[in-house]
């Protein structure tokens, strides 16, 4: 029967059919081995065998009933609609939800069946200059708030001309991801960094002579210069220099820079065009960029200590969507809540043990 499970033979084939297996099983034989031989259940040989059943299965023409909690078609178009709105055309699921709940106290669906909806739109593609995410080593730093663990680091923008560059200096909080402190130069040096990071204190208001403060960096010349390391010798601070790519979370931050829709990527003029959009660039990242890492709060909330406050008001108004439409949760609403302690490169601390030796 070629595994076609009973579907469209033809009558005479049935009848031979149950014929060999009628004469199999008075031989002795089982009938569920005999049906088996033939490819066929023993379900589809009681059917072909009963005269009541119709010549034709009928299986494939049954129409299936709607589920009671599928999406309605007003409610897939407001999701495409709203995905596609100048306002957020250019963020992904994960930062619409929260967006729309924080600000406009509105729930349409969850991250999962508004990309579903896009999947299906064909509206959902892998970014093509963006490359896959790396794993990296465990750190020895943590933070338990704000302006405890910076993370800087130095990457390069393009001026107009080719193999023209300006330097691109950025400070990164560790546990609220707020860019602190940034700044754009010609070049590469110590002495740049140390001018940022004694800026970047004074704008943050640290009081790093009772809360020493760790500056994370990589292995690069101008995080070893004489400038910076007298720098933070005078402002009792500490670097953590390790190997050449560890800094992920300054890294992170120029790839989201680097790969917004509007970055210059042909080149910037001007070191006044650069700073220009570094400005816009730094004024969004920290005050609308819904970041993963901080469960799609703005780093700007995390860093101002608003997370409970936003998580309370963010269930509620997922617990009045459940209640509206109960058949579409499967269980609990999205858990809205954040350590309170934040480690640099936390993948591989496998155990408490793990976590008291990096302490």
């Amino acid at each position: 029967m070629g595994g076609q499970r009973g579907r469209n033979i033809p009558a005479s084939d049935r009848k031979i059919a149950v014929e060999l297996i009628d004469e199999a099983s008075k031989n002795g034989a089982r009938q569920f081995k005999a049906c088996a031989e033939l490819s066929i259940s023993e379900r589809t040989y009681i059917r072909w065998k009963n005269p009541a059943t119709p010549i034709e299965d009928q299986r494939p023409l049954f129409v299936r009933p709607i589920p009671h909690n599928n999406l309605s078609s007003v409610e897939r178009q407001e999701i495409l609609e709203t995905a596609n709105s100048a306002e957020y055309k250019d963020l992904s699921p994960h930062q619409i939800v929260p967006k729309l709940a924080d600000e406009e106290g509105r729930y349409i669906a969850s991250e999962s069946t508004m990309y579903r909806v896009l999947r299906e739109a064909d509206m959902v593609h892998h970014r093509g200059r963006t490359k896959q995410p790396k794993k990296r080593k465990a750190s020895t730093h943590k933070a338990t708030g704000p302006n405890q663990v910076w993370m800087w680091d130095i990457t390069w923008l393009p001026g107009a001309v080719k193999r023209f560059y300006f330097y691109l200096y950025l400070i990164i909080d560790l546990y609220s991801r707020k860019i602190v402190g940034w700044e754009i130069w010609t070049e590469e040096s110590s002495e740049n960094a140390s001018i940022l990071v004694k800026k970047t204190v004074l704008s943050e208001g640290c009081s790093i002579r009772t809360e020493p403060l760790v500056l994370h960096s990589d292995n690069g010349s101008p995080m070893k210069g004489a400038s910076l390391l007298e720098t933070l010798y005078k402002l009792g601070s500490t670097s953590s220099p390790r190997v050449s790519n560890d800094n992920p979370y300054a890294e992170s931050v120029f790839r989201t820079c680097k790969y917004r829709p509007d970055f210059p990527y042909k080149g910037f003029s001007t070191i006044e065009e650069a700073r220009e959009w570094l400005l816009k660039f730094v004024r969004y990242y920290n005050y609308e960029h819904r970041h993963s890492g901080i469960n799609h709060l703005t780093p700007i909330q995390r860093h101002n200590g608003l997370e409970d406050q936003i998580f309370n008001k963010k269930k509620a108004i997922y617990e009045a969507a459940k209640q509206k439409h109960p058949e579409r949760w499967s269980g609990e609403i999205k858990d809205s809540s954040l350590d309170k302690t934040v480690w640099l490169n936390p993948e591989e601390i496998e155990d408490e043990e793990q976590l008291k030796v990096a302490k």
